[in-house]
């Protein structure tokens, strides 16, 4: 699914007036939208007659306010009861102001900004309307007399008094304040605005006022909606956390953009949300007389004495994902233990020191052969970082004519010593969760985490990788494109789901696919099948293993999804 940018979202819709839709006929369709949407949502939530029902409109300065006043004209010659509470200024763009005189006088019109000239004396004497008591409303409505200071107070009042008694009248409340170009923290007004307390249900225009359409990342204060309406696509920030939560659940309206519109390719970066489409040609076709050779080798360079389990999730998601041959390389002890949970892999002893982990002066051989063999690599899971290990990692990198993915301590020994990818052959997939994307820029978690987009994008292009940010809405990034997931759980949140997922990616990018596609399908595979072990166990029971044995049921929903033809 495509997702874009408050940028290419522009470009859009300059296209689409060049091909004879305009900005206005887009206004029109979006606030039309959002009037069925909202008598949809009042039929659901509420079950009263339109004339029992107030919809109430927060509508902002820009064409956010258009949509709002739009889909204000149109419930209320459904009978609706509706209002507008205008929060930033009085509507300012062309189109806005168009649809704003348009609204008939039976829309109950609230002023709920304040005048510049206000403004700046409030500011002068340094007054905050939530510093006045109802106490000392009350007696100053009842002095003869009041002060320049006094007249401010008592009208900043009740202007709050009156933007609060329409929200606690809501049954359905809308929030049109800030677009997708929204950047910042909002202000103390604003804030105190969005936190009334009613029992509304929330609807977001396009995005939840507040939100960053890039980054994912929140104000305080923004606006918690139960439902967001995207205008035309889902805007790309909406995939990440913690913006995510502040959105509901998604609902998409076609607002009329014509198909040529929506090619950005070449306008930037590209943007996916990953779903069924984004999967097309995935899994490949299995024809009657197809044999192992056809679906590609793995070759994993995993595991320790201590660390046996890595290996073998590593080893079964490659297996379970398609892969033809999967063959591990690994110590004594470590393949005695897979050798039991995966029958079906071939096994390379390496010799190991005094730790049980791999040497490589002895390895680098049985490596160099396997390489030529196989036609994806994973390396890292549970192989510990040592000197040996390092130099194992450098070897393959500078070697390898095939894709390869590395996770875990192949990761830990990369934030060691960058220069190992400053000398690869092939292309490389890395899968850092935040504290190892933390370790490889050596900065805290806090900075990843409120930079996702922005870290993996930049990654990806100084090394030329394939960057894979686990986590919540998994990010994908390669030089051109990012990709955002949605498949997935918190229930995955258990040392070896990684594992699988490394083994998944290779099983694919084995299969013939490109690295960045077969990131995407990997991670996206990996969520269902963590979907569907929790459908089976429960999120707080399920076990790595069962996303192993839930690959299956992943494949099967694919299909599903796939055929259908919505």
């Amino acid at each position: 699914m495509l997702a874009v940018t408050p940028k290419q979202m522009s470009i859009i819709e300059e296209k689409s007036e060049k091909l004879g839709v305009s900005k206005k006929e887009l206004m029109i369709n979006a606030g039309s939208k959002l009037a069925e949407l909202i008598t949809q949502c009042s039929a659901r939530e509420n079950g009263t007659p339109p004339e029992e029902t107030s919809i109430v409109f927060l509508a902002g300065s820009g064409n956010n306010g258009g949509d709002c006043y739009v889909a204000a004209e149109k419930l209320i010659y459904k009978g609706f009861n509706v209002t507008v509470v205008n929060l930033v200024k009085a509507p300012k763009t062309e189109l806005a102001q168009e649809m704003f005189a348009k609204l008939p006088d039976k829309v109950k019109k609230v002023t709920g900004y304040r005048s510049e000239n206000i403004e700046a004396a409030i500011e002068a004497a340094e007054l905050d309307y939530m510093t006045i008591q109802d106490k000392d409303v009350s007696s100053l409505k009842n002095k003869k007399e009041l002060t320049p200071v006094e007249r401010l107070l008592l009208r900043e009042k009740q202007r709050m008094t009156d933007v609060k008694a329409a929200i606690v009248s809501a049954d359905i409340l809308v929030d049109g304040v800030f677009g997708t170009g929204y950047r910042g923290e909002l202000e103390n007004d604003i804030k105190a605005i969005f936190s009334i307390g009613t029992g509304a249900y929330k609807i977001a225009l396009d995005i939840p006022s507040g939100g960053d359409s890039v980054k994912g990342t929140v104000s305080p204060g923004t606006f918690k909606a139960d439902e967001t309406l995207c205008l035309g696509f889902v805007k790309f920030g909406m995939s990440q956390y913690p913006l995510r939560k502040y959105c509901g659940k998604f609902t998409i309206a076609d607002i009329g953009i014509p198909h040529k519109a929506c090619d950005v390719s070449g306008e930037g970066r590209g943007y996916t949300r990953l779903d069924r489409n984004s999967l097309a040609g995935f899994p490949p076709r299995r024809e009657k007389d197809a044999h192992k050779g056809n679906f590609g080798s793995v070759l994993v360079i995993a595991g320790s004495s201590s660390m046996r389990g890595a290996a073998a999730f590593a080893v079964q998601g490659a297996l379970r994902t398609g892969a033809g041959l999967v063959r591990l390389v690994s110590v004594e002890k470590c393949i005695d233990t897979v050798s039991v949970l995966a029958p079906e892999a071939t096994y390379i002893e390496a010799e190991c020191d005094d730790y049980g982990y791999m040497l490589f002066d002895s390895s680098k051989g049985p490596i160099l052969d396997a390489l030529e063999k196989a036609k994806a690599v994973v390396i890292g899971p549970g192989m510990g970082v040592t000197n040996d290990t390092k130099e194992i990692l450098r070897f393959v990198v500078q070697n390898a004519e095939i894709p390869v993915v590395i996770d875990a301590d192949g990761i830990n020994c990369i934030a060691e010593d960058i220069e190992i990818l400053m000398n690869k052959k092939s292309e490389i997939i890395i899968t850092p969760h935040t504290g190892e994307m933390a370790r490889l820029l050596q900065c805290d978690t806090k900075m990843i985490n409120d930079n996702r987009v922005t870290v993996v994008e930049k990654y990806a292009e100084k090394y030329g990788i394939t960057v894979v940010l686990k986590g919540a809405g998994t990010l994908i990034a390669d030089a051109n494109h990012t990709a955002a997931n949605h498949t997935g759980n918190p229930g995955m949140s258990r040392g070896g789901s990684g594992d699988i997922l490394a083994g998944m990616i290779a099983s694919v990018a084995a299969q013939g696919y490109h690295t960045f596609d077969a990131a995407c399908a990997g991670v996206y595979m990996h969520g269902l099948a963590g979907d569907a072990a929790a459908e089976k166990y429960g999120q707080e029971a399920m076990l790595p293993r069962d996303i192993v044995d839930s690959i299956s049921d992943a494949f099967r929903i694919l299909k599903e999804k796939q055929s259908q033809k919505i």
